[in-house]
């Protein structure tokens, strides 16, 4: 069987990467959208269908040493009612049927730390209710709150990832990079990430050259023999927008702009206070944070530029996601580009955990 691998909710296929990239076979991938399978298509393979996990007929699916992937965070709070008629809240039961018939002998499970709160219809937490029916299908299961940043992703991103083995445990590998640090073990920062791209471009489908030589590591990890830069253009922005962008400092917030801007929202969020990254701009030294599915949008997470007045392009997020640069997003729609880059796994994180469960499996 090789180290073949199954993997479900795939989007744009963050974490198939990873483990391509360790030598494994991914055999079969699903998802619902259709820019994040053509994305998939386009940069993996075309072993992936789109398709409705909930619909699908469950013996098509090919036996596999190894399943990956997770549900929509969404089903979590709906695990409790098996008979509901919501398409995400069948979901998880739907992973966990798929999980007994393709029988790994591994699994990664990767989501939201917001698993960990989560509670069923009765009350019960859903974390202890995942790891016990993983348990009743055969697995032996451990679970880490994993920090990208602390991988060598220039990313604070912060995701549960359960993996189950049917005759050991899993040990998490140790973390490389820390804050505060010096040399090769310190975080890596946006900037190490971002500055030898050029200036956006106003045009989504421009081909552009590279601003300089790769200046760090990392750089040269995401260039790879790639030689030009694509999906860097500048995503719209209101002209209020621009003019509050233009106000905010290097890791700074909307606590930057002056009383003396005319926006109900500003006044609003500094008479209130919390929302730290509403308005954010990064801060070149420091890694980011999360990149999330809308970092279009100046008000939902530190998406402006460290140097420039404006939000980071689609490619600038692929970097900080740790995607090489010569994966190439396909979607007809701006929004659907940034979903597929905003819920997918930081491959080189992916790769590390694939790394470890290697040693397990061969």
């Amino acid at each position: 069987m090789s180290l073949n691998v199954v993997s479900l909710f795939s989007g744009g296929g963050g974490l198939d990467l990873g483990f391509l990239a360790n030598g494994y076979n991914i055999i079969w991938a699903s998802d619902i959208d259709k820019n994040a399978v053509d994305t998939y298509k386009h940069n993996i393979g075309n072993h992936i269908i789109q398709a409705d996990l909930n619909e699908i007929d469950i013996q098509s699916i090919p036996k596999s040493k190894i399943l990956i992937g997770g549900p929509p965070c969404q089903s979590f709070s709906l695990i409790g009612k098996r008979d509901t008629n919501d398409h995400r809240g069948k979901l998880v039961w739907k992973y966990l049927e798929i999980l007994e018939h393709v029988n790994p002998e591994a699994f990664v499970f990767e989501n939201v730390t917001g698993i960990l709160s989560a509670k069923d219809s009765n009350g019960n937490k859903v974390i202890d209710l995942l790891v016990r029916k993983f348990s009743e299908l055969g697995y032996i299961v451990t679970w880490k709150i994993i920090n990208a940043a602390e991988y060598g992703v220039p990313q604070k991103r912060k995701r549960v990832i359960i993996v189950g083995l049917k005759n050991e445990k899993f040990i998490f590998p140790e973390e490389t990079h820390f804050d505060n640090e010096k040399g090769k073990n310190r975080f890596v920062s946006v900037e190490e990430a971002l500055d030898d791209l050029p200036p956006a471009s106003k045009n989504i489908s421009s081909t552009l050259k590279y601003l300089s030589e790769p200046t760090s590591d990392y750089q040269k990890e995401m260039r790879g023999k790639t030689v030009v830069v694509t999906d860097h253009y500048v995503q719209t922005t209101s002209e209020l927008d621009k003019y509050i962008i233009k106000h905010v400092k290097p890791g700074g917030n909307y606590m930057d702009v002056p009383s003396t801007v005319n926006s109900e929202r500003i006044k609003r969020l500094q008479k209130d206070g919390g929302h730290t990254t509403c308005y954010g701009r990064l801060h070149p030294d420091n890694p980011s944070y999360t990149i999330n599915t809308y970092f279009n949008r100046p008000n939902v997470g530190c998406n402006i530029h460290y140097k420039y007045d404006r939000l980071i392009t689609v490619r600038e997020a692929l970097r900080l996601q740790s995607f090489p640069d010569d994966y190439n997003i396909i979607s007809s729609s701006k929004k659907g580009r940034n979903t597929i880059v905003g819920n997918a796994v930081p491959p080189k994180l992916a790769a590390i955990i694939a790394k470890q469960l290697k040693k397990y499996l061969v």
